[in-house]
């Protein structure tokens, strides 16, 4: 069974420095009937305007991955962290017991585009963490590469969570296949283009939940970019 969640019908909120929409219940955008799926609980897709960001602020037991689509977000944080996250870079941060960091746009006129992607964690109370990694376009196009997972096999970040997380770039007509294993499920996030997800038809900001699936098969309708998550 696939259940789409169209772009259009994501919480939106624009603060002028700030245009976000929101795929599950975040910030001042509540929707009890989208609270998150499995242990996925917040995709914000952020665009900031040049010269701005998230001033520092706390967080505490949640697994926060980046993925940036155009620009550059300059990350600093309580563990000493300071970075630039660029397009074909993943961050991931754990909170674990806390922590506090800012995000600006590292252009003072160029906007940044990104999503920031939090995950419940395994278990509470561990301690913070940081890990930034570069995929190349060629790793991802035209298959399913890992850049996110629990045991950080293949090169991926580690995220405290029974997740593997896949990105993936698609030029027209290619495709892509997941198998799952028994009880597993997916969620899959189109960030541009469009594709073709065991038929159903997804857009840019287009997510979908994926349960009781043998197999998803993903084919490329226009040069694209998602991501998929296999969780528990």
């Amino acid at each position: 069974m696939l259940t789409v969640r169209k772009a259009h019908d994501r919480g939106h909120v624009d603060f002028g420095w700030l245009d976000t929409r929101h795929t599950f219940s975040f910030g001042e955008y509540r929707d009890p009937r989208h609270m998150g799926f499995r242990a996925l609980r917040v995709i914000n897709e952020d665009v900031v305007r040049g010269g701005r960001g998230f001033d520092t602020h706390p967080h505490r037991d949640m697994e926060i991955v980046t993925y940036v689509l155009e620009g550059a977000l300059a990350h600093e944080d309580s563990m000493g962290n300071g970075s630039l996250i660029r397009p074909d870079e993943v961050q991931r941060m754990s909170a674990g017991t806390g922590v506090t960091h800012s995000e600006r746009n590292a252009s003072a006129s160029a906007p940044v585009h990104l999503l920031q992607i939090w995950i419940l964690p395994a278990a509470t109370g561990a301690p913070p963490s940081y890990e930034q990694r570069a995929f190349p376009r060629a790793e991802k196009l035209g298959r399913l590469r890992l850049v996110g997972a629990a045991d950080g096999r293949d090169g991926a970040v580690t995220i405290h969570q029974d997740v593997a997380l896949y990105a993936s770039v698609l030029e027209p007509g290619a495709r892509v296949t997941h198998t799952f294993a028994p009880g597993r499920h997916a969620w899959v996030q189109v960030a541009r283009g469009r594709v073709a997800a065991n038929g159903a038809r997804l857009a840019a900001g287009d997510g979908a939940a994926v349960s009781d699936e043998r197999e998803l098969a993903i084919v490329g309708e226009e040069p694209s970019e998602l991501l998929l998550f296999d969780l528990a």
